[in-house]
């Protein structure tokens, strides 16, 4: 069977063959709407398929994404990659997604598959661990994005969340003391982790409310139990607890109904990141939502104008974003 043609696709329209590229490379500025409609149609009656092999090696693009997840059992991660794909299919992008389960060899790993299948650029949650590969990767003009966290010491913009008014905006919602702050592991320098400790104890400070390092805690989600009991332990068990990430609010909540605590009477609860159960359950649980749409389109701008070479007219090396308090009765 012959192949369909843009010329074909052309003939069937009744348009050029330049219109019907410019709609497959979705330039529509100067397409009216029924032309946009022929060739539409055009394109499904004949099931014309573009050859991407040609159009990359006409283009020098294969026009794909790679994309970089440190967890994808993250909520973040998900709604991230969603309006990741969104921003890409407008110009024409695909994406491939990996996922490094935060661990450095793997993450390395796919960076070097992502590079063999010639991908135009790569949007990373780096471990911290490859920061040479990062260095070397900048040097050579490979467009890259970090997402959610940073290098220090690397040449590369990242987007992320500003960590230090989310834990300033956490702390001003509670209304008793002592407080605790529970993240995962701080077995690698991963930024928001980190960011958030650091942003916990400059809002104590700021407040002139006692710094007692009891009540900071890191762990893997399978110790949250243990990690929990200890802080229940103490003489004067904490009122209020930010748990620093989606898993551990998911473990807080476990906790919280397997010893019977009452929200927000014998404990008020903020979780950042707004999971869809926090509304849902009884009570329900205020979060520090992350603006992740803001978040997406300034993430895909600045990965495209590198693509395109282009010169960022306000480029600079972070991109923090302010959180959206989403207030419900765990912190009344």
């Amino acid at each position: 069977m012959k192949k369909t043609t843009i010329a074909d696709v052309a003939q069937y329209a009744n348009v050029s063959n330049s219109t019907v590229s410019q709609y497959l490379n979705k330039r529509y500025e100067y397409m009216s709407a029924e032309t946009r409609k022929k060739i539409e149609e055009a394109v499904e009656a004949l099931q014309y398929r573009p050859n991407i092999m040609a159009r990359s090696l006409k283009q020098k693009s294969t026009f794909t994404i790679g994309i970089i997840v440190a967890n994808i059992i993250h909520d973040f991660s998900t709604k991230i990659i969603n309006a990741l794909e969104a921003e890409f299919d407008k110009k024409g992008f695909h994406m491939i997604v990996c996922n490094s389960a935060d661990n450095p060899k793997k993450e390395r790993e796919h960076v070097e598959t992502l590079l063999e299948k010639q991908v135009d650029g790569l949007i990373v949650f780096p471990t911290g661990e490859n920061k040479e590969l990062y260095i070397r990767l900048h040097q050579q003009t490979m467009p890259i994005v970090f997402i959610d966290r940073f290098i220090e010491g690397v040449d590369i913009p990242a987007v992320l969340l500003d960590n230090f008014s989310a834990m300033d905006m956490a702390v001003e919602l509670f209304q008793k003391q002592p407080l605790a702050i529970i993240t995962t592991s701080l077995a690698l320098p991963i930024t928001p982790r980190v960011e958030r400790l650091e942003g916990f104890r400059q809002a104590l400070k700021k407040r002139k409310l006692p710094i007692d390092e009891r009540y900071i805690k890191n762990g893997d989600p399978s110790e949250m139990e243990e990690i929990l009991q200890q802080l229940f332990a103490l003489e004067q068990p904490p009122k209020g607890i930010i748990a620093a990430n989606d898993r551990i609010a998911q473990e807080l909540m476990v906790y919280i109904k397997r010893h019977n605590l009452q929200v927000p009477d014998d404990l008020q609860v903020i979780a950042v990141d707004d999971v869809p159960y926090a509304k849902f359950i009884t009570p329900s649980i205020t979060t520090l939502q992350q603006p992740i749409l803001e978040m997406a389109k300034k993430s895909a701008a600045l990965l495209l104008g590198k693509i395109k070479k282009e010169q960022m007219p306000d480029e600079q090396q972070l991109y923090r974003f302010k959180p959206i308090v989403m207030k419900r009765d765990s912190t009344n």
